[in-house]
């Protein structure tokens, strides 16, 4: 793998990911697409238990990218061997940890949402998705495993493939299991969390089938399974803490905006539960931008090129842009144009009071395509550790904002909504100030040296 600074090189990397980075967006959105079509009361609730699972698949995520840069990394120092040892102990420790997840999702969901719902349709709606929903966690989990030995060895192709049959399959099972057709069971929510689920784990099996027959990645050692290593699964560890904390933290404030929404209303949730949906497609380009970001700006500091890696960023961060604004364009202009057929007239009064809040949508996307690339290009340059302090800082900010819009008496949806600017804002100096230092291009080989987040 040999990458450059072009932007043929960056796109290179970044539309397989962004391709393959869509699919828990994917899954929500269809979830939440055919549950619109059901009822209010369904359409309601998936916006607030998918915004929980949501967090609970970015664990999966983050503990992957923590394994994605020290692939990436030994890709770059040309240790071929490593790159297997490295995924294999990902694969472990994501096993481990999905256990632990489904046994919290278990015993421990009744009490969490508990504590931020007030109503009953909404709780036992919730949990009801969630019964069928936390199965799919093992496969969800050792995908991502997967995905990140794609992403980090550059060579992520086959992520699109897998991501369309995830795709077609949950769309299928989705109509299939809510609504009663083709022979199966009407279930309703229960049916949207099982269709996920079902569907999850036919993408894994076709991924490991591929995986098998594909010979170039031999030479990194992946038939051979290595044993438990765990010097190497604390160092996964080292890198992934801080990125799964921030994951917990940055999704963990969007579960807590969804809490705090549900107190305006069934009805509100429901039309930021429309917002959610456009935002799901619209940040599709950014999230796989980001990812992409990670193995560049890792594989630079792995080659030893610090001064390749603002050259990357600041690239990165105008494709993202451009590439998000195409996209998301027709639909704050038009959101009647482009929501109609997808959603029909059935509830189109839920868009029409969504209307205003597309425009906050606008700013909110322009803000992150480029807080969100400078702070994980801090995240692939291994500052991990730096990275948790200056999220945890916008989320505070963000959350006492949100608590304040609305629990005071001038607050609204659409006010509660425009907070987000604020929190990329803040993100994007901070990152930007990092990378703007001038003692940055003798940045040392933290993860060679093992100094992380100093």
């Amino acid at each position: 793998m040999k990458l450059g600074t072009s932007y043929r090189s960056i796109w290179r990397v970044s539309i397989p990911i962004i391709i393959g980075s869509a699919a828990q967006n994917v899954v929500a959105m269809t979830d939440s697409v055919f549950l619109y079509y059901r009822s209010e009361d369904d359409f309601a609730a998936i916006g607030f238990v998918a915004a929980f699972y949501i967090i609970v698949a970015a664990i999966g995520f983050g503990f992957s990218r923590g394994g994605q840069i020290l692939i990436a990394h030994c890709v770059g120092k040309g240790s071929r061997e490593a790159v297997g040892r490295a995924f294999y102990s990902t694969i472990y420790f994501e096993l481990v940890l999905a256990g632990a997840l489904f046994l919290f999702m278990t015993y421990g969901a009744y009490w969490l949402f508990a504590l931020f719902v007030d109503s009953d349709v909404i709780f036992y709606k919730s949990l009801e998705y969630l019964d069928t929903r936390k199965w799919g966690v093992f496969a969800s989990y050792i995908g991502v495993a997967c995905i990140a030995l794609y992403t980090g060895i550059a060579r992520p192709v086959f992520i699109i493939v897998d991501t369309v049959i995830l795709a077609a399959t949950n769309i299928f099972l989705d109509r299939a299991l809510i609504f009663g057709m083709y022979g199966f069971p009407e279930m309703g929510i229960a049916g949207a969390g099982l269709a996920s689920t079902i569907a999850e784990y036919v993408a894994l099996f076709v991924f490991v089938i591929y995986m098998i027959f594909d010979r170039k990645n031999r030479k990194y050692h992946i038939g051979k399974l290595p044993k438990w290593d765990r010097k190497q699964i604390r160092e996964i560890i080292g890198l992934s803490v801080p990125i799964v904390a921030m994951s917990a933290v940055g999704l963990g404030s969007s579960f807590f905006f969804f809490g705090l929404v549900e107190n305006y209303g069934e009805r509100q949730l429901a039309v930021t539960n429309i917002v959610r949906i456009a935002y799901l497609i619209l940040s599709i380009p950014a999230w796989g931008f980001c990812t992409g970001i990670n193995t560049l700006v890792s594989y630079f500091v792995g080659k030893g090129q610090p001064h390749n890696v603002k050259v990357v960023l600041w690239k990165t961060a105008y494709m993202c842009l451009g590439v998000t604004l195409l996209m998301g364009l027709p639909l704050i202009i038009g959101p009647r144009t482009v929501l109609y057929p997808i959603l029909g007239d059935e509830r189109a009064y839920l868009v029409e009071m969504a209307y205003p809040i597309f425009w906050v949508l606008l700013g909110i996307l322009t803000t992150f395509s480029f807080g969100s690339i400078f702070f994980n290009g801090l995240i692939g340059a291994g500052e991990t550790k730096k990275a948790l302090i200056y999220q945890s800082l916008c989320a505070m900010l963000y959350m006492a904002m949100i608590f304040i819009i609305v629990r005071s008496g001038w607050g609204n949806l659409t006010i509660a909504w425009s907070a987000e600017i604020v929190y990329w804002i803040v993100m994007f100096a901070l990152s930007y100030r990092y990378f703007n230092r001038p003692r940055w291009n003798m940045y040392p080989d933290h993860l060679a040296s093992g100094e992380r987040g100093s």
